[in-house]
């Protein structure tokens, strides 16, 4: 599953000259489940919202989940002399996943390492991005190969670490936070997911996955906390129906411009 493109001469030169990415954040967690690609997707369409040109890599290759929550099917991949062309999304963030690769969204892709971080460099070095304020780069979960390629190959400008309440989910952190320290890529703060389920009908909160710990476990680990997103059952049912754009959140709203305010600087 590799795009075409230019092999020689000076077309081959072209591939990706357009581009133009200011910069680029990396979306990580340590383990899976604690919702980081669907705080990928919000923190892109947030970020859409507040005027700036955006794309997404979805660098989740074996996983790639992106173009559901945005409505996007299968359709194939094509390209010119300046790269892979990626999709658009209705509110126009630019897309690279590996499902636009595949004949039907849910066939499985078996993959070595080797080919996994193979991909995601190609993704990222043939892609006609052209202008982008940001690139959100979706990462699989945990410290493998492909986060280990991305902070080695990409110019992140930071990370995000998604998180849990849960123990298990904060103990993870901490190895992403080391990886993050060692390949010396600045972090730019923890998002605490799921952090409560608010009940549509009563408005009570439930804590159902444990208490807070999201600004004890950044103060601990020497990060910022970017803040806190609750289980919203909107939410899922957009995502659902590939519909995220629609998804407005005064919390996320504000994690952004924590975001941005660091990358602006």
């Amino acid at each position: 599953m590799e795009i075409k493109l230019p092999e020689s001469g000076e077309e081959q030169n072209l591939v990706g000259s357009l581009n133009n990415i200011k910069h680029v954040v990396a979306v990580m967690s340590g383990k899976g489940g604690v919702g980081k690609s669907t705080v990928t997707a919000l923190i892109a369409s947030t970020l859409v919202k507040s005027g700036f040109r955006v794309g997404i890599l979805d660098a989740d290759i074996t996983g790639p989940s992106q173009p559901r929550a945005f409505g996007i099917k299968s359709q194939g991949l094509t390209g010119s002399m300046f790269g892979i062309t990626p999709i658009e999304t209705r509110s126009g963030i630019k897309m690279i996943s590996t499902n636009f690769m595949l004949k039907e969204e849910d066939d499985p892709v078996v993959w070595r390492g080797p080919l996994l971080a193979g991909a995601v460099k190609q993704f990222w070095e043939e892609t006609d991005w052209q202008d982008l304020d940001y690139l959100v780069v979706d990462l699989p979960p945990g410290t493998g190969d492909v986060p280990l390629t991305v902070l080695q190959t990409l110019p992140v400008d930071g990370l995000v670490i998604v998180s849990s309440p849960q123990d298990l989910a904060y103990m993870v952190v901490k190895k992403a936070v080391k990886m993050a320290n060692q390949m010396q890529k600045p972090i730019l703060g923890l998002i605490e997911n799921m952090s409560e389920f608010i009940c549509p009908h009563c408005g009570e909160s439930h804590k159902i996955f444990g208490e807070s710990q999201g600004e004890s476990v950044s103060q601990k680990m020497g990060i910022d906390f970017l803040g806190r997103l609750p289980w919203d059952t909107s939410l899922n049912k957009l995502v659902d129906q590939g519909k995220v754009e629609e998804y407005y959140s005064a919390a996320m709203a504000s994690i952004v411009e924590k975001i941005t305010a660091k990358t602006e600087s």
